[in-house]
């Protein structure tokens, strides 16, 4: 299965471990992320540290291990698909647009989001973690 990852799972998982961080790690799983997404994780370590009581090096190693998983996109291939995911989640969103652009210019099976106002969009599938759970279970 191959899942686009929008930025509050990723800091979900830093947060605390929990199925989301297992799921991450599964070896079989491929994830995207868009590069963008890496300085946002950047602006909120301070943050991340306090809530999850890890140190900034401890959130950085944790953070390489789950990256080691996660294919990181370059602005530039997902570009071309802006204009489309705009009107897809623009109006819903607009922080939003790049994730699903994301999912427009790689092959995949949707984007794995807690996000409530990602299922307002259509034409794009989006998982929710209990959804992600009753697929691994079924496999």
């Amino acid at each position: 299965m191959r899942l686009i990852v929008d930025t509050s799972i990723l800091i979900s998982s830093l947060l605390k471990d929990s199925i989301t961080r297992e799921i991450l790690l599964l070896p079989f799983m491929s994830f995207y992320l868009p590069e963008f997404a890496l300085e946002e994780i950047e602006t909120k370590k301070e943050k991340i540290s306090k809530l999850s009581g890890l140190s900034r090096d401890e959130i950085d190693i944790l953070l390489d291990l789950m990256l080691d998983n996660i294919s990181i996109v370059s602005a530039k291939m997902i570009e071309p698909h802006l204009e489309e995911a705009d009107k897809l989640i623009g109006r819903i969103d607009p922080n939003d647009i790049p994730f699903v652009a994301l999912s427009l210019a790689v092959e995949n099976d949707g984007i794995w989001s807690s996000d409530k106002h990602f299922r307002q969009m259509k034409g794009v599938t989006v998982w929710k973690t209990s959804d992600l759970l009753v697929y691994l279970k079924k496999r």
